[in-house]
């Protein structure tokens, strides 16, 4: 497959995911709670489901990691990551800042990925060489190099693994000029299309850092792990622009000290 194939088979399983939850959305669906304290719901499994029986249907061979039913190895070397509703919990409170996210990787190579925001009709997918494209037209992160000047956003303050990365995001928010929760996947997708400067995930899941790296980068921006290593799988995300890659990371590494 090529890159522009990556990107359109990506994107198709993000929006097939996207419009399957879409229909669950707001119509008072049952939440169930998993041992970790994190939310599923039947629009979850059904969404999920859908994208694994698109991707056994089109790409035979290849394997599946998704976040509710687990791997399905492959053959082929390569393996689709699916998360079928990222921000579950924005999901059941009715916020429409949820997506679907969809990579496809070989080996620990993204060779693309997409997230689809149904609910407030906005879509992006990327893959190397390839551009990030946000609704149909190029997407780019913005330009902004003062953090004075900067957004940033996170997901959730109680999510933070431990003080340090905690007190890391503290000293970015403090010198942030705005600084947002409810970030999930829609933190990612303001990043990439100029509308934040950065946003933090101390603690990160493959199949939702992995569609995230090639739409960063892409538009232009940095994607690491927490320790600054460029990788979708580092177990945490760092996403900024160009401009404000190397003093975020800064100070997130000086709060680590």
């Amino acid at each position: 497959m090529t890159h522009d194939t990556h990107l359109q088979a990506a994107l198709e399983a993000a929006q097939l995911g996207g419009r399957l939850a879409l229909r669950h959305w707001r119509q008072g669906i049952l939440t169930e709670w998993k041992a970790d304290g994190s939310p599923v719901t039947a629009a979850d499994r059904a969404a999920e489901t859908a994208i694994r029986e698109w991707v056994a249907e089109r790409f035979p061979g290849d394997g599946v990691l998704g976040e509710e039913f687990g791997e399905s190895p492959g053959t082929t070397g390569r393996r689709w990551l699916i998360d079928p509703i990222d921000g579950t919990k924005a999901f059941v409170a009715g916020v429409p800042l949820w997506g679907s996210l969809v990579a496809v990787m070989e080996g620990d190579r993204v060779l693309a990925g997409a997230a689809s925001f149904p609910a407030v009709e906005e879509h992006v997918a990327a893959a190397p060489g390839a551009g990030c494209w946000h609704n149909g037209s190029r997407a780019a992160v913005s330009r902004t190099s003062a953090l004075a000047r900067a957004t940033v956003c996170t997901t959730d303050l109680s999510g933070f693994p431990d003080a340090a990365r905690r007190a890391g995001w503290d000293a970015l928010a403090h010198r942030a000029r705005v600084s947002r929760t409810w970030g999930d996947c829609y933190g990612y997708l303001l990043v990439a299309t100029g509308r934040a400067e950065a946003m933090l995930d101390p603690v990160l899941n493959p199949w939702d850092g992995a569609c995230m790296q090639p739409i960063i980068e892409e538009a232009g921006g940095v994607f690491t792990d927490w320790s600054g290593r460029a990788t979708a799988l580092g177990g945490s995300a760092v996403a900024t622009n160009g401009g404000l890659a190397d003093e975020v990371r800064a100070v997130l590494a000086a709060a680590a000290r």
